[in-house]
């Protein structure tokens, strides 16, 4: 049994530990609260934009958009990892490096990797992936629409320039709280989506429908990945306030443990004490 000094450096330590994880994960419900109510804002404007898109660009030719270039032999892929540029947040890294890599194995393309969030890239290189043609980590510090339309820019430029036949998004989709699900959405080309609402043919165009189409697209595709962000974001701190509140409680149950081995070792000290002091008194007395 570990004497007592020892045993008491180990309360005081987890005191401390437990502290720090119950600070972070009161940042993380504060900064959670605005993260959820950007996102839940903007998913219905985006879910409705793409839409109107999706109708209106399904009546095009494939040769007429350059967004909707679509090939049956892909043989370059740019996969773009959002995590985030932080740490002690579970499992929320983590799920998108196994999704990157896992499409790194199956796919039979070249596939190349752009990071948004500097972690995933980290593990992922130290695991032996090639290394990325880009990263823009900084977009954390000020998450907004136009920081991110820059990003998609880029994105857009270089398949238009048929640098890569596909990209796709990998992130985290916030649930809630507790629950983020890793997913990996198509960027470019557009994405064919099925829906039962109104058909292209309800939609009066003025001025046209290609000049609508020529601002449309890259709006949307700009809140596409402006979406995801604010999704990762989102799931980011509520990932962050789960394990905080998990280690909370882990370094509570530990520092109960601690001291209740504390208080044996005690009672076991004194009444070694007690027993030497009898030992002595019957020893004068015997003596």
């Amino acid at each position: 049994m570990a004497n007592l000094k020892e045993i008491r450096t180990r309360i005081t330590s987890v005191e401390s530990t437990m502290q720090i994880t119950s600070a972070m994960k009161m940042v993380s419900a504060a900064k959670l609260k605005r993260a959820q109510d950007a996102i839940t804002q903007l998913r219905p404007y985006a879910q409705k934009l793409e839409e109107i898109l999706v109708n209106v660009s399904a009546t095009l030719d494939s040769s007429e958009g350059q967004y909707s270039r679509q090939t049956d032999d892909v043989k370059k892929v740019l996969l773009v990892a959002i995590s985030s540029n932080r740490g002690l947040c579970g499992a929320f890294n983590a799920n998108v490096v196994k999704r990157v890599m896992a499409y790194q194995a199956e796919s039979n393309a070249q596939v190349d990797t752009f990071f948004m969030g500097k972690k995933a890239g980290e593990i992922l290189v130290k695991r032996g992936s090639s290394a990325p043609i880009g990263e823009r980590n900084s977009i954390y510090e000020d998450l907004s629409y136009d920081n991110a339309s820059e990003v998609a820019e880029m994105l857009m430029q270089k398949f238009v320039e048929g640098e890569y036949d596909r990209i796709e998004l990998v992130y985290n989709r916030f649930i809630n709280a507790a629950t983020q699900r890793v997913q990996c959405e198509q960027f470019l080309p557009i994405r064919e989506v099925k829906s039962e609402g109104t058909s292209a043919g309800e939609y009066i165009y003025e001025p046209g429908k290609e000049e609508i189409l020529e601002d449309l697209i890259p709006k949307s595709l700009k809140t596409q990945l402006f979406k995801a962000l604010l999704d990762s974001n989102a799931s980011e701190h509520g990932a962050r306030m789960t394990a905080m509140h998990k280690a909370t409680d882990n370094a509570q149950e530990l520092k109960r443990n601690l001291s209740l081995e504390y208080n044996k070792a005690r009672q076991a000290a004194i009444t070694n004490e007690i027993l030497e002091i009898v030992g002595g008194a019957n020893a004068l007395a015997e003596g």
